[in-house]
């Protein structure tokens, strides 16, 4: 069975995001765009993101944009998402282990491409490990 993932990215990410799809080509990519590296919105691509997840097209997705903060951002605006960004395979790890991250957010002109693609592949190596984690989960599912 292959693994599904959506990938999408902004301007300043598609770079990378084509990179991603290049190295890791035994995955079946849902291309959300952008096509090309012509100014475009960010928060568009996020929140297209999380409606094809919370319409169960796929589960778990990355997002590019130039720091990777704006797109996480966006994406975090949607309740069922868990947006993580990551500057290293350990944070990736750790993002899935314990907060059962969903959405992986990168920073293109933050980290270089080998890291870029240990990133990833840290986090779409590592299961959520729930237990205490599911406690807090919840809480963060919670709204105040």
């Amino acid at each position: 069975m292959t693994l599904k993932i959506a990938i999408a990215a902004d301007h300043g990410g598609y770079r990378y995001k084509q990179a991603i799809i290049e190295k890791f080509s035994d995955i079946e990519w849902l291309d959300l765009g952008t096509d090309s590296a012509e100014s475009v919105d960010y928060p568009d691509y996020a929140h297209e993101m999380a409606e094809r997840m919370r319409g169960g097209e796929v589960e778990t997705g990355i997002l590019v944009c130039g720091t990777g903060i704006g797109i996480s951002i966006a994406a975090n605006r949607h309740p069922e998402i868990r947006a993580a960004l990551c500057t290293n395979a350990t944070m990736a790890r750790l993002t899935r282990a314990h907060n059962n991250a969903n959405i992986l957010a990168l920073g293109e002109r933050i980290i270089g491409i080998e890291t870029a693609f240990d990133i990833v592949e840290a986090f779409l190596n590592t299961e959520f490990e729930g237990g205490r984690h599911e406690r807090r989960l919840e809480k963060i599912n919670t709204t105040p």
